[in-house]
């Protein structure tokens, strides 16, 4: 059963004019990632990627990560349209969080523009900001999308929310 969706206001987007398959945008924004009081990422170059029901999730270049933090886990899940993800565990001083990362080693040629991107879940992080807006994670534990103001629901992700 389809939820009814949240009128967009002037400026926002609906999730549920996202499409299916996802599609891969390029963000222009400022986007940066806290994790125990070190930025950890910093860029104006990362992609989103838009699915139905979904707030967008965050990929950014390893070039803008510092990627000293990062060591690969044993984790890995499966996405219909992507591929295989691998992904990682961060340590920033005496703090960690166990898979909070992914990435896709073989990803399908229909993404292929997201080789060498990571994406991020934003709960364990101390803050993740789109421009100076600090995001709120998607509900439940399995999503990773990225909350904004001008983003509009409702979300996939949190208790009866799977049949949607």
């Amino acid at each position: 059963m389809r939820p009814e969706p949240i009128s967009p206001g002037p400026g926002q987007e609906s999730v549920w004019d996202y499409p299916r398959p996802p599609r891969v945008e390029d963000v222009s924004k400022h986007i940066s990632i806290v994790f125990n009081g070190e930025l950890i990422a910093d860029t104006r170059r990362a992609k989103r990627i838009l699915e139905t029901s979904h707030p967008p999730n965050y990929y950014i270049s390893m070039g803008d990560i510092k990627m000293a933090h990062f060591a690969p886990s044993t984790h890995s899940t499966y996405c219909e349209w992507k591929g295989q993800a691998s992904y990682y565990t961060l340590q920033v001083g005496d703090r960690q969080a166990e898979n909070v990362a992914w990435y896709y080693p073989n990803i399908s040629s229909k993404y292929e523009e997201l080789g060498g991107y990571v994406g991020f879940y934003p709960g364990p992080m101390d803050a993740c900001y789109v421009d100076d807006e600090k995001v709120t994670p998607q509900p439940g534990d399995f999503y990773a999308g990225w909350i904004t103001n001008d983003i509009v629901g409702p979300f996939k992700g949190d208790v009866g929310t799977w049949g949607w």
